[in-house]
């Protein structure tokens, strides 16, 4: 006996598994890192004037040092040491 209409679709039934695989891989590629920085981090990672004042400071010993006009207080330094190693109580 030869079937020719035959109404029932083939089956596949690891098709059902390919479907979800599919959708699994189609959300992974979708979902994407993402990084929100506060207001707060932001402000922080500015350079505030304090900063600004020290590294004028540096910049200008670094010049004295280089120009070789730097020229230390060995009595205040001796002073602060002591201070600093023997503190007041």
């Amino acid at each position: 006996m030869k079937i020719n209409n035959n109404p029932i679709p083939p089956v596949n039934p690891y098709r059902a598994n390919q479907v979800k695989s599919e959708k699994a891989g189609f959300e992974k590629a979708v979902q994407s890192d993402r990084l929100e920085i506060s207001k707060e981090a932001k402000s922080l990672s500015e350079i505030s004037p304090v900063t600004a004042q020290r590294n004028e400071k540096v910049n200008a010993l670094k010049a004295q040092i280089q120009a070789g006009t730097y020229k230390v207080d060995a009595e205040q330094l001796a002073s602060d040491l002591i201070g600093y190693y023997q503190p007041k109580q």
